[in-house]
C-alpha cells in the first residue's frame, strides 16, 4: 500500500469522526431512550450558552452548558414537553437563553436594528446620488486642450 493511499484512508476515517468530535455532549450525559435524547438535542441546539454567548449549549464545553444540558434531560425524564422545558429556562434566564428569541415588545429593537442600520446607511447614499445628478457633466476638452495634454503626456521626463 502506497503512502498516498494510507494518507487518504486516514483522511477519510478522521473526516468520519469529525461530526462526533464537534459535539460537547459527554457520554455520561446521553439518555438511554434515543427518542428522549433526540428531543434533548433538539432543545439544546436552540439554547444559548450563557458563558460562551455565541454557542448553543449542545456545542459548548463550558461547565454551565453541561449543567443546562443535564437540566434539560432531567426535565424531559420528568415528563415535561419541549415547550415546557424552554418556558422553564426562559422564566429562569430570560429570552437571552434562546438563540432565536421571539419577536415581541422586549425584542423589537433587537430584530429591528438591522433594518434601521440599512436605512441609516441608505439615506446618505441616496442623498449623495441625488446631489451628484444636480451637477452637469464637465464640458469636453477643446482641440487646443487635447493637443496640450498630448504634449505633456508624451514629453520626456528627465531622469535623475
Amino acid at each position: 500500500m502506497t503512502a498516498l493511499r494510507r494518507f487518504l484512508i486516514l483522511l477519510v476515517v478522521f473526516a468520519g469522526l469529525a461530526p462526533g468530535l464537534a459535539s460537547a455532549v459527554q457520554p455520561d450525559e446521553v439518555l438511554a431512550d434515543s427518542k428522549l435524547e433526540a428531543r434533548a438535542r433538539g432543545i439544546s441546539v436552540g439554547l444559548r450558552c450563557l458563558v460562551c454567548q455565541n454557542q448553543s449549549i449542545d456545542d459548548s464545553s463550558a461547565e454551565l452548558a453541561r449543567d443546562l444540558r443535564l437540566l434539560v434531560r432531567e426535565r424531559l425524564k420528568a415528563g415535561d414537553s419541549d415547550a415546557q422545558v424552554r418556558d422553564f429556562l426562559v422564566r429562569r434566564y430570560g429570552n437571552f437563553i434562546l438563540l432565536k428569541p421571539p419577536f415581541d415588545s422586549e425584542t423589537a429593537l433587537l430584530w429591528g436594528t438591522p433594518a434601521l442600520l440599512f436605512v441609516a446607511g441608505a439615506i446618505p447614499l441616496l442623498l449623495g446620488l441625488r446631489r451628484r445628478r444636480r451637477f452637469p457633466p464637465p464640458d469636453p476638452l477643446s482641440q487646443a486642450e487635447c493637443d496640450r495634454l498630448a504634449l505633456v503626456l508624451n514629453a520626456d521626463i528627465p531622469s535623475e
